[in-house]
């Protein structure tokens, strides 16, 4: 049952009850210590409650709001956007024994060749009231006997719209690192039968990173872009845990020389 918003006699139940303590406080010093005792008691039970909705209100409003788009992108990007799996809870949370090509939601997929996976990928609630993001992303790795470790990300169509040679695309991250790694950004926009290709290493000198890829210096056909997305390749990640505590991205349109 959708508990009732509170009324005006509910409004004036709680003012008469704060009155009552607060007379009871100003008066302790020289109460009757029969009435004091009982007024310890009522305001033991009463602190109790209190406490209780504190702890879990605290909780809760700490945490990042589900759904939460808002990123700090440049003031003139065109489009910005965060991928589901940062945003909200996934039907499957996460995967065990991680088998190549494997989605987790529909945005997400990891590839891999190792002959027997030892890959973990978790869907995980952010806790701390400096993320944006509600969710992240926890990628472990046990023994680890391939050669090669990639988490792509496909961008919506909304990327590909009026997509320029003139645009920059940017891609931030909160990543936290159980042990140094390399971490490489490819990023990859099909036009027509040719896939062009840059590729930036990721500056891990702290918790916040940003790489932006140039289309300038691409052979974008700007007529045929038809489909935009990310690896994240990770180096030697045998024995590892990444967590992605965000991700997103944005574009925006080259200054004019």
């Amino acid at each position: 049952m959708t508990e009732m918003k509170p009324g005006l006699l509910d409004r004036v139940i709680q003012q008469s009850a704060l009155r009552r303590f607060r007379r009871w406080a100003e008066t302790a010093r020289s109460m009757d210590l029969r009435d004091l005792r009982r007024n310890r008691a009522a305001a033991r039970r009463l602190k109790y409650f209190l406490d209780e909705l504190l702890h879990v209100a605290d909780d809760r409003l700490a945490l990042p709001v589900l759904g939460n788009q808002s990123v700090p992108i440049p003031y003139d990007a065109d489009w910005s956007w965060r991928p589901e799996i940062w945003c909200g809870p996934l039907p499957v949370q996460g995967i065990s024994s991680v088998e190549n090509k494997s989605m987790l939601g529909r945005e997400v997929t990891l590839f891999h060749d190792c002959a027997q996976s030892e890959l973990t990928l978790r869907q995980l609630r952010n806790t701390s009231a400096d993320d944006l993001a509600a969710y992240g992303l926890r990628l472990d790795v046990f023994r680890f006997d391939g050669s090669y470790l990639s988490l792509v990300i496909d961008l919506p169509p909304q990327a590909t719209v009026n997509l320029k040679r003139k645009h920059l695309i940017r891609c931030d991250l909160i990543v936290e690192l159980e042990r140094p790694l390399e971490i490489f950004a490819r990023l990859n926009i099909q036009h027509g039968p040719n896939t062009e290709q840059i590729v930036r290493e990721l500056p891990l000198n702290d918790r916040e990173l940003a790489v932006e890829f140039d289309l300038a210096y691409t052979k974008l056909n700007e007529k045929r872009v038809e489909k935009v997305w990310i690896d994240l390749i990770f180096e030697n990640p045998e024995m590892s845990q990444v967590i992605l505590r965000d991700l997103y991205f944005s574009r925006r349109p080259r200054a004019e020389m």
